[in-house]
C-alpha cells in the first residue's frame, strides 16, 4: 500500500513537472515540442504515404494528378478509398460519398476541440480544420487536456508543429511514392495492395464487442451484395455496419447499468 501511495505520488509530481515545463515554453518551444512528439508516428506516415503514391500511379493517375489530390485532400483513408473506388469505375456521386462517410470522424475531432481552440482566430481555425488528420488529432487533444492552462497561442504553436511534421511528411512521401511508383514495370500487379493496406489500418482499431460486430456486418453484407454495381454494395453495408455498432453499443451500455 505504501509503495503504491509512493508511485501515485511520483506520478502526480511528474505531471505537474511536465505541465510547468510546458506553460513556460514560448510559441516556437511548443512547436518544436508538438514536432517532436510527433515523431514516432513517421514509422506509419511513412511507409502510407510512399505506398499512396505507387498505388495511384499504378491506378492511372499522373504525378500533378497524384500531388493535387494528396494536397487538397489531405486525408491517407480518404485517398485510398478513392483511389479504389475509381480503379472499380464507381460513379463519381458514389466515390465522394465514400469519402465523406470515411472523413465523419473528423466531424467529432473538430468538435472536441472546440473547448480548446474555438475562440481562435477564423483564419486559424480555417488552418487546423486543413491539417487535422487523425495523428495531430490525437497528440493535440492529448496535450491540451493534460495541460489545460495552456495559453491559445502555446496550443496553436503545438499543432502547427504536429501538423508540419505529419502533413508535410505524409505530402513529401507521396510524391517519392509517385515518382518511384512511374518507374515500376506495368507487368508488376499492385491491386491487392490497397485491400491489404486497409486491413492493416482497421484491424487495430477493434478493440470492443461494437466494433467488432460492425465489422463483421460489413464484411458479410459486403461479400453479399457483390452482384450489385460497384460500390453500392459496400456503402450499403456501412450503414448497416454503423447501426450495428451503435445497436450493440447501447446494448452493453444497459447491460452495465443495470448491474
Amino acid at each position: 500500500m505504501k509503495n503504491a501511495k509512493q508511485r501515485a505520488n511520483r506520478r502526480a509530481a511528474a505531471i505537474e513537472a511536465s505541465r510547468t515545463r510546458a506553460l513556460a515554453r514560448n510559441p516556437l518551444q511548443s512547436a518544436l515540442h508538438g514536432a517532436v512528439q510527433s515523431t514516432p508516428f513517421l514509422l506509419v506516415m511513412i511507409p502510407f504515404g510512399l505506398l499512396f503514391g505507387v498505388v495511384a500511379t499504378k491506378a492511372g493517375f499522373n504525378l500533378p494528378e497524384v500531388m493535387g489530390f494528396t494536397v487538397l485532400v489531405l486525408a491517407g483513408a480518404s485517398q485510398f478509398t478513392a483511389v479504389q473506388l475509381m480503379t472499380d469505375h464507381a460513379p463519381v456521386w458514389l466515390v465522394v460519398l465514400s469519402c465523406v462517410a470515411v472523413n465523419l470522424r473528423m466531424a467529432m475531432y473538430s468538435a472536441s476541440l472546440v473547448p480548446w481552440l474555438g475562440s481562435a482566430t477564423q483564419m486559424s481555425r480555417a488552418a487546423v480544420a486543413y491539417a487535422l488528420i487523425d495523428q495531430t488529432y490525437v497528440l493535440s487533444i492529448d496535450y491540451f487536456q493534460n495541460t489545460p492552462r495552456l495559453s491559445m497561442t502555446q496550443r496553436l504553436s503545438y499543432f502547427a508543429g504536429t501538423a508540419v511534421v505529419m502533413c508535410g511528411s505524409w505530402i513529401l512521401f507521396c510524391f517519392i511514392g509517385a515518382t518511384a511508383g512511374r518507374a515500376i514495370p506495368a507487368s508488376i500487379p499492385l491491386d491487392f495492395v490497397v485491400p491489404i493496406t486497409f486491413l492493416a489500418m482497421i484491424a487495430p482499431a477493434l478493440r470492443t464487442p461494437a466494433h467488432v460486430a460492425a465489422a463483421t456486418v460489413a464484411v458479410v453484407v459486403s461479400l453479399a451484395l457483390a452482384w450489385l454495381p460497384a460500390g453500392v454494395g459496400p456503402m450499403i453495408a456501412a450503414v448497416l455496419a454503423m447501426l450495428t455498432g451503435a445497436g450493440v453499443e447501447t446494448l452493453l451500455l444497459r447491460r452495465r447499468a443495470s448491474r
